[in-house]
């Protein structure tokens, strides 16, 4: 038995344990939750996991989605967001999986650091108030729509022909993914920044897929999971992306040949600046509110 089939067969295992904890969410809050509108929540889903498919991430776009149409409260959508990653991600990471020969030392070494990140941030993350999380997302998809612009103006090296990393390269790569695990907890997505460090480490542009998406797939486990126990999600729209999530995927797994992804990947950076604005200006709106309450007062 391989590396990677005993990672398959995490996957597998992982996912089912996720989808049984959603449902019992779900039908524990399904009567609070029962005005959550599923048939907007579900196409952005879709999309988003269609273009996360690609390497461009799905979690500024849902969120650009959500707080465009109020449909998730702000202070649920760290929980919400990551829930809605799991079973795409899940499919995501068996497609590629089979696509790229990764060296698999470097392979687990970046999923685990990310689980480990991911683990640490949630529980951190869970118990910040909705000004925080606001403020801290919009600094974060700051932070991601500036790595996309600088790789789309050609400002660092797309990266070389290795496969697997080793010495302190495969040391900074795991400091990295523990990182970018940590900062998935606040809603952004881990792929761009993953794709960026890949690069720049000298690995081969396609190795980032499936150690970006198996790492995303694990690392949603325990952050998912953490939220679920905690009840700070929106378990209904979580349940539809589950849904449509993976039909994105597989339908842009096998259309992405033919898909312009210089422009798709301008179109995400507007929406993740866009989006990191529309946060910092409710954040600042609100601390606008406080301040004025407290010196009525």
């Amino acid at each position: 038995m391989t590396v990677f089939t005993v990672i398959q067969a995490g996957l597998l295992v992982g996912g089912g344990i996720f989808v049984v904890m959603l449902l019992n969410a779900w039908r524990k809050n399904r009567k609070q939750e029962a005005q959550t509108k599923i048939f907007p929540i579900g196409l952005i889903g879709g999309f988003a996991n269609f273009c996360d498919t690609l390497g461009v991430g799905s979690f500024a776009i849902k969120t650009a989605g959500y707080k465009q149409f109020k449909l998730v409260d702000d202070k649920l959508l760290p929980g919400t967001l990551n829930s809605q990653a799991v079973v795409a991600t899940v499919a995501q990471s068996l497609i590629f999986l089979t696509a790229v020969d990764v060296d698999e030392v470097t392979m687990v070494s970046l999923v685990l650091a990310a689980c480990l990140g991911a683990t640490v941030g949630a529980r951190l993350v869970s118990g910040w108030d909705r000004q925080l999380i606001r403020l801290a997302m919009s600094a974060a998809l700051l932070v991601v729509a500036t790595l996309m612009l600088a790789g789309q103006l050609e400002l660092f090296p797309l990266g070389g022909l290795a496969l697997g990393l080793s010495g302190w390269k495969l040391g900074v790569a795991i400091a990295g993914n523990f990182l970018f695990g940590a900062l998935m907890t606040v809603g952004i997505g881990l792929y761009a920044p993953c794709m960026t460090m890949v690069y720049l480490l000298g690995m081969h542009p396609l190795a980032a897929f499936p150690i970006m998406m198996c790492s995303c797939a694990f690392l949603t486990f325990f952050s998912a999971g953490s939220f679920i126990r905690m009840n700070r999600i929106n378990s209904r729209a979580a349940l539809v992306v589950a849904i449509t999530g993976p039909i994105g995927v597989v339908i842009a797994a096998y259309l992405v040949k033919s898909l312009n992804l210089q422009l798709l990947a301008w179109l995400v950076i507007g929406v993740v600046l866009y989006t990191s604005f529309s946060m910092y200006r409710s954040w600042a709106g609100e601390r606008a509110k406080l301040s004025s309450a407290h010196s009525l007062s």
